[in-house]
């Protein structure tokens, strides 16, 4: 909701327009109507030619550094948020909100007024709730959870925000046995285009609640915070088996019937990679005991008719096995984040930005021979790429389609096809119209594609006509104009 300060600078423009006789909306705004928004946010507003400028418009994905918009608020509160919203509004100033900045089509920034939500990043804990703010990053989340003995699925990269990945559906490490991290979520805080801030639950706004749980960000409105439903924590068994590349179609084979179909705690995914040599390995986690993974994983290796090159299998308490997944294993917390003083990141950090192109498929029925081997001559391609697949089934083939607005609950794997040196780009639209007739039109909306056509259909399935009609009733005037925005 609006504060009082806010609204009486407001009202006063809006009576000045009306005296005037001009619209609302009619002139964009002067360097003195910055500097008012500035001075009415608790957060903090930064524009070109202030010095932390070039730090706060970069996003993860250094080929989106061209990129300059006219402002960037970090908001501090809802009522900041709101501020930003009604100062767009009233000038048209184009608006984006950014949680983590890991948009793959760069739609986290442009040439407006970024809403960068990330110093709400508060996480807390109470009675089996978890209530966790939009900036907060995720190996923050898993952090601070493990302090009380509990967590959320959740995914691996460790400075994705919180917001971007609920709200586009949330496929992560424990997805099979605790469901997507929409699933988890209760009950979220909005602030709509309208400036309004409101709950959202199934008792409550249950429309955007449902549109809210895989409809993607950057919608609906600006999330400022969601609250899930946890699950205890305990130890874990970690996994990487590599297998020579000769062996890659067997394995690939061998995964996409034992992945998918294992117990729930079993979660695996196939990393096909050519970065720089040629390589096959399955890795993941168990949420259980070594012998009882060594058992399942014997399965597979059967399954191959091979044993892997090498294998390493061990026990780990759960908080660090989320640091492995996340590439920070010999890190700390503060240093598995961006350096830098904003918020969202951290003075000892040590990740740095990427360049990449990625695309995306589910696959609903198995691969053939013919589209192994076509997978396969993709990854052989020369370059230096990745095809990752990540087992889905069990918890999350058991909600319904149309439950929430991720309709891809019956998708045996995800299928994620990520080039980050020369010629990536080229390469990603080779290998996904090489495999489109083997997966068929099925993407990702957390993997945004601005070159898919039929978007709509393939993000969403039988749920864009509802998703459609949720934008219609909280978001009319398309303030938030996202190029394939519901």
């Amino acid at each position: 909701m609006i504060d009082r300060r806010s609204f009486l600078r407001v009202s006063a423009l809006a009576g000045a327009a009306a005296v005037s006789g001009t619209a609302f909306a009619a002139a964009g705004p002067r360097p003195a109507d910055w500097s008012a928004l500035g001075r009415g946010l608790d957060g903090r507003l930064i524009r070109p030619g202030d010095a932390s400028y070039d730090n706060a418009r970069r996003v993860f994905n250094s080929a989106f550094d061209s990129a300059r918009p006219v402002g960037v608020a970090y908001c501090k509160t809802a009522a900041d948020v709101s501020e930003c919203l009604a100062f767009a509004r009233r000038y048209g100033v184009p608006v984006t909100s950014r949680s983590g900045g890991h948009s793959y089509a760069g739609w986290s920034t442009g040439s407006g007024l970024v809403v960068d939500v990330s110093p709400m990043s508060g996480v807390s804990y109470a009675d089996g709730h978890a209530t966790v703010g939009a900036g907060a990053r995720l190996v923050d989340v898993y952090a601070k959870l493990a302090a009380h003995g509990v967590s959320i699925p959740a995914g691996s990269c460790p400075t994705v925000g919180v917001a971007g990945l609920t709200l586009g559906g949330g496929i992560g490490v424990v997805s099979r046995q605790y469901g997507l991290t929409c699933d988890t979520l209760e009950s979220l805080k909005v602030v709509t285009a309208d400036g309004k801030l409101l709950t959202c639950s199934p008792s409550s706004h249950p429309d955007l609640y449902w549109a809210s749980r895989g409809g993607g960000g950057g919608n609906f409105g600006v999330a400022t915070s969601f609250t899930f439903r946890t699950h205890r924590t305990r130890s874990v068994t970690l996994f990487f088996l590599h297998w020579p590349w000769a062996k890659a179609a067997a394995v690939l084979k061998a995964w996409q019937a034992w992945g998918p179909a294992a117990p729930d705690a079993m979660w695996s995914n196939c990393h096909l990679d050519h970065d720089p040599s040629l390589d096959v390995m399955v890795g993941g986690l168990y949420l259980g005991g070594r012998t009882a993974c060594e058992n399942l994983l014997q399965k597979l290796v059967d399954r191959v008719g091979s044993s892997p090159s090498s294998r390493y299998v061990a026990t780990s308490a759960y908080d660090h096995a989320m640091m492995v997944e996340a590439g920070c294993a010999s890190m700390s917390v503060a240093q598995c984040h961006r350096p830098g003083t904003l918020p969202g990141q951290n003075a000892s950090g040590k990740l740095v930005r990427d360049s990449f192109s990625a695309k995306s498929h589910f696959a609903y029925t198995p691969l053939s021979s013919a589209g192994i081997k076509a997978l396969l001559a993709q990854v052989a391609a020369p370059g230096r790429h990745t095809v990752m697949l990540d087992a889905l089934g069990g918890a999350v083939a058991r909600v319904r389609p149309d439950a929430t607005a991720f309709p891809h609950r019956k998708a045996l794997f995800s299928v994620q096809y990520y080039s980050h040196f020369s010629g990536a780009a080229a390469w990603a639209r080779a290998a996904h119209a090489a495999m489109r007739p083997h997966f068929g039109d099925h993407a990702y909306v957390n993997y945004i594609d601005p070159e898919l056509k039929n978007w709509q259909q393939q993000y969403y399935g039988a749920n864009a006509a509802r998703l459609a009609r949720v934008k219609a009733a909280y978001d009319p005037g398309r303030l938030f104009r996202l190029p394939q925005g519901v």
